[in-house]
């Protein structure tokens, strides 16, 4: 989209976007329950990610194609249906699409300011130019409808919009690296890789942090970063057994046991592809019968599969490690 001079705005206004665009089929008569059924798809990502919106039902332009009592039923099934859910909106006159009314979810961010990502569109248009048509019960022909739908409207938006919301603190479950090693010296180097590569074989994303500099600059930068658990090794770490936690607010959680032997089912597992296995437990944590309950791998339990077993909090704010 050739966007005005000036018009382009980072990541919430760009010239060429991507859109989790959909489009659902249906009867007359199915039409209040497949919109909500899509408001429901609404509140779960969004609840997800701790973001609440508002909804703008955008009605009848002046420049409009076909009939107004087609309109009319289109709006009014639309206000039923979030009626019907106990959900709150605001009439935005005139604003619809040419071809129907529509939906409009404006998330908000935790400087409270919106942003439109999602939408809901009713069309009675599209199906009729080209001529589509089902055999209803009757035995008959019939036109049906069709629904425009973007959950996050704008992908390019919707990371924008999070970005800002957490200021770049993501969730545990969302951070693009979850765990960082940070080697105090070189000899703590391969206990450190070994320890990632475990980390890594459950399916946490973890770096490792090996350059020759002194370990305050390394903690100073992962905290810039924002990165939700740093782990310290050191010689006494090395003849310990053992990694020093510290998380991104600061909080220094001190030596945790740390198994150095490869558990004993190494299957993999990636939260950005499945968000709720059914054993996610014992797969996020590596835990095995007679684990020291206080090792790290339980500290993660509690700090991050928390998150991974049920993504975002009601707040929206960052994961509090120690929550």
């Amino acid at each position: 989209r050739h966007e005005l001079k000036g018009a382009l705005h980072g990541l919430f206004r760009v010239r060429c976007f991507t859109q989790d665009d959909a489009h659902i089929f249906m009867t007359p008569d199915q039409m209040k329950d497949e919109i909500k059924n899509v408001v429901k798809l609404f509140d779960e990502i969004y609840s997800t990610f701790g973001l609440t919106y508002q909804i703008e039902l955008s009605t009848m332009p002046e420049d409009h194609m076909g009939d107004e009592k087609d309109w009319k039923f289109a709006e009014d099934t639309l206000q039923a249906a979030i009626t019907e859910m106990g959900k709150d909106f605001v009439i935005n006159a005139g604003d619809g699409a040419f071809y129907g009314p529509k939906l409009d979810f404006h998330l908000a961010d935790s400087l409270g300011r919106t942003w439109q990502c999602g939408t809901i569109q009713l069309d009675f248009q599209m199906p009729e130019r080209f001529d589509l048509e089902y055999v209803g019960e009757d035995g008959e022909k019939h036109r049906p409808v069709m629904i425009h739908r973007a959950l996050l409207g704008s992908i390019e938006r919707f990371i924008g919009v999070i970005t800002e919301h957490f200021a770049g603190a993501f969730p545990a479950w969302l951070s693009p690296v979850q765990v960082k090693l940070l080697p105090v010296t070189d000899r703590a180097m391969d206990y450190a890789k070994n320890v990632a590569a475990q980390l890594d074989s459950q399916g946490f994303r973890v770096e490792v942090d090996g350059r020759n500099e002194k370990i305050g600059k390394k903690i100073r930068e992962a905290t810039l970063e924002k990165i939700p658990f740093m782990l310290v090794v050191g010689d006494r770490d090395m003849e310990a057994g053992t990694v020093s936690v510290r998380t991104r607010t600061g909080e220094d959680l001190g030596p945790c046991p740390w198994r150095t032997s490869p558990p004993s089912s190494t299957r993999s597992w990636t939260p950005r592809q499945d968000s709720n296995p059914p054993d996610a437990e014992n797969r996020i944590t590596g835990m095995e019968p007679g684990d020291d309950p206080g090792s790290v791998s339980q500290l993660f339990k509690k700090g991050l599969a928390d998150f991974f077993d049920s993504p975002g909090s009601p707040s929206g704010r960052a994961v509090t490690e120690g929550d």
